[in-house]
């Protein structure tokens, strides 16, 4: 599933920089950020394959943990696809992983915890009211601008009905009903498993 690349000291700077600017877009969680980092990781640099991209995030999302681990699967990929093989390879993926979640967490964390001291101590504000109504459809838009991305991976609804009917159903279920994920998680993972999607 490795992808041979080579990286220069520069090319570790840019991967590091781009996760540090994209921290400060991610007012969704990182997830939201997922269709730029496809661009930029994929498309743009070609450092991961359409495969690698999508299996960092479906892994990150089955884990238990919070949702940016994806991040670090993708740094460890980027890294792993330049390292060869051995050693090498882990010491490779391991930089990737760091630079990657440094980057996408020292900016936004610093940025989340002077803006929460701020709106706290100004929570009456007008303005700090209407920031925090105007975001929900900023990051709905962003969730569904990932969902998008991720459903591309799905292949044709003509062909695949039966995965695409399985993520409507899912899709529905946890939408209505208090179905905890993990259930819809397992079921998905069994008619995988029975080759019937």
């Amino acid at each position: 599933m490795t992808h041979a690349i080579a990286l220069q000291p520069l090319d570790w700077l840019n991967l590091f920089l781009y996760f540090i600017s994209i921290s400060l877009l991610a007012v969704g969680g990182a997830i939201a950020t997922a269709p730029d980092m496809h661009r930029f990781l994929v498309e743009r640099q070609g450092w991961l394959t359409d495969l690698q991209f999508n299996a960092s995030i479906a892994i990150a999302q089955a884990a238990p943990g919070p949702n940016v681990l994806f991040i670090a699967l993708l740094g460890w990929n980027v890294g792993i696809n330049t390292g060869g093989a051995g050693p090498a390879a882990w010491a490779s993926g391991a930089l990737g992983m760091a630079l990657s979640m440094v980057g996408i967490m020292l900016p936004s964390t610093t940025l989340t915890w002077l803006a929460t001291r701020w709106g706290h101590r100004n929570r009456e504000r007008r303005s700090v009211r209407a920031f925090k109504q105007g975001m929900a459809p900023v990051v709905i838009g962003l969730l569904l601008a990932t969902a998008w991305l991720l459903s591309g991976a799905h292949g044709n609804p003509a062909t695949d009905w039966p995965l695409w009917l399985l993520t409507l159903v899912c899709t529905l279920l946890v939408w209505r009903t208090r179905l905890h994920l993990l259930w819809l998680l397992g079921a998905g993972a069994l008619l995988g498993a029975l080759g019937l999607v």
